[in-house]
C-alpha cells in the first residue's frame, strides 16, 4: 500500500503550535498488531506511527475494521490476551515506552494519566451499581482519598459535564439515565483524576445528533479548559472536520496518509482519502413517480404509558404521553425520515404503526 505522509516520520518531527515547538506527549512509532485466530494470524494494525502534542486533537479515521480502535487500545493497554504486539512497536508517554511497562504500571497510569471514552456507555457501565459508586471507584483506584471525599469529587464531576440534578444521578443506575447523560457520566469517570490524554473511541455514534453535538462540544470545552490531549477515533467525516486539529486515515490496518485537518480536506492526495471523502452523502432524493398511491396512512395517533411512583404499598400511578396527536401519509417508493432527539417518541411512534 502506498502511504502519503504530510511530513516524515521521524524523532525531530514536531508540529508548530502557534511558534512553540513542543515535544509529543503520546509518540507511537511502528504499531503492529496481530491477532491468533482459529486459522491462523490475522495482521489487524501494520507499522503504525503517530503523534499527539498537548492540548491537540487528532483523529484516527477510515471504515469499520481499518484497524482504528485497536491501535487505540494498544495504547491503553487494553488488548484481548489473542493479541500479540510486535517488539519493534512502541508508545511513548512523556519520553518512557508505555509497551515495556509491566501490567502493574499499566493500570496506574490506565484512567489516571491516559483514560479512555468508550462507543457504548451502557456496555461500559456496571449495571448492578449505581453510578456515583463506579465514579468513586474509579476515583479512589488512583487516589488516598476518604469515600466522603471521593462522592464530593463525584457529584462536582457530574455538574462538569453537566447532568441535571447531579445530586439525584449519583444515587441512580445506568439504565435509569438516558443515552446521552450515561455518555457524560463515562466522560466523568474518564476525567476524575485529571488525565492528561483523553481517548474517545467512537464516542458520539449511539447518540442523535443533538446530544452528539453536546458531548463533542463538552470535551471540546473540557479539553480547553484541562489542556488535555485527544485523540479521537471516528468514522464521522463531519465530526472529524469540525473537532480534530490533525488528522491520520487508515486502511487495512495501514496509515495511508496525515495532514493538518484543513489541508486534508481541501486537498486529499491518497486515493482512500479521496473515496473517503467522496463518500459523504450529498444531493437531494429522486422525484416519486407518478400514479405512487398512498400505502400508509395514520391519523391522530396518541400513546401513553402509566409509569409508577411513591412506595409499594402506595403506588401513584400517573400518564406519560409519549406520542400524541401525530399524522403520517406514506407513498408507494417513498422513503420518509422521522428524526428528533433522544424521548422524542419516534421509536415509539414506529411500534404504534405495528399493533
Amino acid at each position: 500500500m502506498s502511504v502519503v505522509l504530510a511530513e516524515p516520520f521521524a524523532p525531530a518531527f514536531r508540529r508548530d503550535h502557534g511558534g512553540r515547538q513542543d515535544k509529543p506527549i503520546i509518540d507511537a512509532r511502528n504499531i503492529e498488531v496481530a491477532f491468533k485466530v482459529e486459522h491462523g494470524v490475522v495482521d489487524a494494525v501494520k507499522d503504525v506511527s503517530f503523534q499527539l502534542y498537548r492540548g491537540e486533537t487528532i483523529a484516527i479515521v477510515g471504515e469499520s475494521g481499518s484497524g482504528k480502535s485497536v491501535t487505540a487500545r494498544t495504547v491503553m493497554g487494553l488488548l484481548s490476551r489473542r493479541a500479540t504486539v510486535s517488539p519493534r512497536s512502541s508508545v511513548e508517554y512523556d519520553g518512557q515506552d508505555i509497551l515495556k511497562f509491566p501490567e502493574s504500571a499499566r493500570r496506574k497510569l490506565r484512567g489516571n494519566r491516559i483514560s479512555m471514552i468508550f462507543q457504548e456507555p451502557m456496555s461500559s457501565l456496571n449495571p448492578i451499581y449505581t453510578v456515583g459508586s463506579q465514579i468513586v471507584e474509579a476515583i479512589r483506584v488512583h487516589r488516598k482519598v476518604s469515600r466522603k471525599e471521593a462522592w464530593a469529587r463525584a457529584l462536582e464531576l457530574l455538574r462538569h459535564v453537566q447532568i441535571p440534578e447531579p445530586e439525584a444521578r449519583l444515587k441512580q443506575y445506568p439504565h435509569q439515565l438516558s443515552g446521552g447523560q450515561r455518555q457524560r457520566v463515562m466522560i466523568a469517570m474518564a476525567l476524575a483524576n485529571d488525565p492528561d490524554v483523553l481517548i474517545a473511541d467512537e464516542p458520539t455514534t449511539a447518540l442523535d445528533v443533538t446530544v452528539q453535538a453536546q458531548i463533542l462540544n463538552l470535551i471540546r470545552n473540557l479539553q480547553k479548559e484541562l489542556r488535555m490531549a485527544v485523540i479521537l477515533i471516528t468514522h464521522d467525516l463531519t465530526v472529524v472536520r469540525k473537532f480534530s486539529d490533525y488528522v491520520y486515515v487508515m486502511q487495512h490496518g495501514e496509515m495511508c496518509e496525515h495532514n493538518i485537518t484543513e489541508r486534508l480536506f481541501a486537498d486529499p492526495q491518497h486515493p482512500y482519502t479521496r473515496r473517503l471523502l467522496a463518500s459523504e452523502p450529498r444531493g437531494r432524493p429522486q422525484p416519486l413517480p407518478e400514479g405512487c398511491g398512498t400505502i400508509l396512512e395514520a391519523n391522530r395517533v396518541r400513546v401513553c404509558f402509566m409509569l409508577r411512583h411513591g412506595s409499594f404499598l402506595k403506588p401513584d400511578w400517573r400518564e406519560l404521553v409519549a406520542v400524541d396527536d401525530l399524522d403520517l401519509k406514506l407513498c408507494r417508493h417513498e422513503t420518509l425520515g422521522l428524526v428528533g432527539e433522544s424521548g422524542s417518541g419516534k421509536t415509539t411512534f414506529g411500534q404504534a404503526l405495528l399493533r
